[in-house]
């Protein structure tokens, strides 16, 4: 089904390559604010997309990205051409973020929500020690490692891939949960989760050995407990070219070099 479009909202980064694309587009097409736009399209890289769908997945609104970046593996190709026939014909992908709920060492209490992954890594030269329980139950009583992160399906081929983790379709009702250089237990590399889970992470002797946490790009400093599960209240939803579509770039991931 195609989708009716009638008004845009354009931002871009601070690079030139994307100011000048805003301007040729805004030119072309207009440019209405981000609360009475039908689609949002961001110019930039990956992480002005990861900021763009932040600020607008509260309001669930459509976001497509364009490549005025480096890498830009969340973004669809440039074309400043037929603009309207290309969102109307968009393949949408519809996801729930993480939820990161954490209490530091002063009790503060912090919320934050992440599209890529949650992680936690120490501060110091110790390696930390984290406790890891999965729907109440303890599955590490004591996990020695330089960290700790749970990936969506959308971050899977991110941080979660450096970190030696598995790459999850983007349909796979999935989270992965990959150790960071973990010393012990050995041989333990992580698992696959259900994404209807919650994580509680706990900060073994977190005076001596200070972690951080992280939700995508908002960071909590010297955390004693963190739980992390899928904020269901929450939508983000990106568009891609149908023959270029999100799904089909993660899934060419796992037979490339």
């Amino acid at each position: 089904m195609v989708r009716h479009v009638e008004s845009i909202a354009f931002t871009a980064s601070s690079a030139p390559e994307a100011q000048e694309s805003l301007a040729e587009l805004t030119a072309l097409y207009g440019n209405v604010p981000m609360d009475q736009a039908d689609v949002i399209v961001a110019l930039g890289g990956d992480g002005f997309m990861l900021q763009t769908l932040h600020h607008s997945m509260v309001a669930g609104k459509l976001v497509y990205g364009m490549n005025r970046g480096s890498v830009g593996f969340l973004m669809n190709r440039y074309m400043s051409d037929n603009l309207y026939e290309r969102l109307g014909e968009a393949v949408e992908n519809a996801f729930h973020p993480l939820e990161m709920q954490t209490v530091d060492t002063e009790g503060n209490r912090f919320r934050a929500l992440a599209i890529n992954e949650v992680y936690l890594f120490r501060q110091s030269y110790q390696a930390a020690k984290l406790r890891v329980v999965v729907d109440g139950r303890v599955r590490l009583e004591e996990l020695i490692c330089d960290g700790i992160l749970l990936s969506t399906p959308a971050g899977s081929t991110a941080y979660n891939l450096s970190a030696h983790g598995p790459i999850l379709p983007l349909e796979a009702p999935l989270l992965a949960l990959t150790p960071v250089s973990p010393f012990r237990p050995r041989r333990w590399r992580g698992a696959l989760l259900p994404n209807r889970v919650t994580v509680d992470i706990s900060i073994l002797e977190g005076e001596k050995r200070p972690v951080n946490a992280v939700a995508d790009h908002t960071e909590v400093k010297s955390v004693l407990k963190v739980r992390i599960a899928q904020a269901e209240g929450v939508t983000a939803r990106l568009l891609s070219d149908p023959d270029y579509s999100w799904s089909d770039r993660i899934l060419a991931e796992q037979f490339t070099n």
